[in-house]
């Protein structure tokens, strides 16, 4: 049968691992998680009680953009968290963050317009350019910058839009309000649409988050429920659009997905009122991050920067390896720690990095980084 070479897009190699990590469990292998960015918890247990209690009721489809009531609730998060006055019309409530980056590049891009993406990056904004026929534009960063794109790429790349991400996935590295306005002006100067992924903000730790709402309202902000409020599964997001753009996703949303799952919105508007159990879901990845980073120096791995936000840490392996791939196989054949190789972030220096999650129990970090530790230590035997 014939096929599109829109359908032509790389694998998600950390799913390849965690398969590969199921089977070594359905083996009978216990092994220990650090390649997905899953959080150990579930969504809140009050939020869960009370979507339990209206589970009676038919939940039928919700209009286009969302349910009124939570839309109106994430607003009123903008101003808790940033003192931003957003108008809770702007907000479009989505299946996931994934929703909300194809109705993004939908509205704002035409067939084959160059998107930058500041590398290592989440690959999937490369696999969903891809996939409705744009031109993804890698823009190699450097530990200097902290892993970030700097204004001057947006010119010098010829872009139509920037992609950024504060905590950025896998560095876990943050923009202040300066670079984020910076970047903001650049993609101005160059009739640039910038969209900003803040699907990690609340999990910060020596910085807080600044939101790109902060420095522009000419911006397509992007968050999830799947992080803070752990509602990975649950597969809703919502994405802040300027007020001329909002019947133009509205229109695209309608006929995508026609609205993001009902049960599901529900739950994230109850979740946004669990603060104690969030806060104490963050005070966990907190002491993760330092087990982490004590941890994987005592094992050689040394080589990476401090992770501002998120629950990430991206190690320069490449004093041990030229193949990250065959040594995370390696790593989770001998150690029983599954990690991914950064291939998926970068692909043309992705060979020498990994990226270790924290998100699990702590229990669970510090067994993982004993075995990384034997492990490590054996090879250099």
């Amino acid at each position: 049968m014939r096929h599109a070479t829109r359908g032509e897009v790389d694998p998600f190699i950390v799913m390849d691992v965690m398969e590969a990590a199921r089977k070594a469990e359905a083996a009978g292998r216990h092994i220990i998680h650090m390649e997905v960015g899953q959080p150990g918890t579930g969504a809140p247990a009050a939020a869960k009680t009370k979507l339990i209690a209206e589970m009676a009721d038919p939940l039928g489809y919700t209009v286009g953009l969302g349910l009124p009531e939570l839309r109106v609730r994430i607003a009123r998060h903008y101003a808790d968290w940033y003192g931003v006055d957003l108008d809770p019309a702007r907000v479009v409530v989505t299946s996931g963050a994934s929703g909300a980056f194809l109705l993004a590049f939908s509205a704002l891009f035409d067939n084959g317009e160059r998107v930058g993406l500041g590398t290592p990056c989440y690959p999937s904004y490369r696999q969903i350019l891809k996939a409705v026929g744009l031109t993804p534009v890698d823009i190699p960063t450097t530990f200097a910058q902290r892993f970030q794109p700097l204004p001057d790429d947006v010119a010098a790349h010829d872009l139509a839009g920037l992609i950024v991400a504060s905590p950025a996935n896998p560095t876990g590295t943050m923009l202040d309000e300066g670079a984020l306005r910076a970047l903001a002006n650049a993609c101005a100067a160059q009739d640039a649409a910038l969209i900003s992924d803040e699907i990690y903000h609340g999990i910060d730790y020596d910085m807080d988050p600044v939101t790109a709402l902060q420095v522009t309202d000419d911006v397509y902000v992007v968050n999830s429920f799947s992080k803070y409020f752990s509602m990975t599964g649950w597969r809703v997001g919502w994405m802040v659009v300027p007020d001329d753009h909002v019947r133009r996703v509205e229109r695209l949303a309608q006929n995508m997905f026609i609205c993001a799952p009902h049960a599901a919105q529900r739950l994230a508007l109850h979740a946004m009122d669990c603060t104690a159990e969030l806060e104490a879901n963050k005070a966990v990845y907190a002491a993760n991050r330092a087990l982490m980073m004590d941890g994987l120096k005592a094992a050689g791995l040394d080589r990476f920067a401090p992770p501002d936000g998120a629950f990430y840490v991206y190690v320069d392996v490449s004093e041990y390896t030229d193949d990250a791939l065959a040594f995370a196989a390696e790593i989770l054949e001998q150690a029983g720690v599954a990690v991914t190789p950064g291939l998926d972030f970068d692909a043309a220096r992705g060979q020498h990095w990994l990226r270790f999650s924290y998100a699990r129990g702590t229990d669970d970090i510090r067994e993982g980084l004993d075995c990384l530790a034997t492990f490590m230590k054996g090879r250099s035997a």
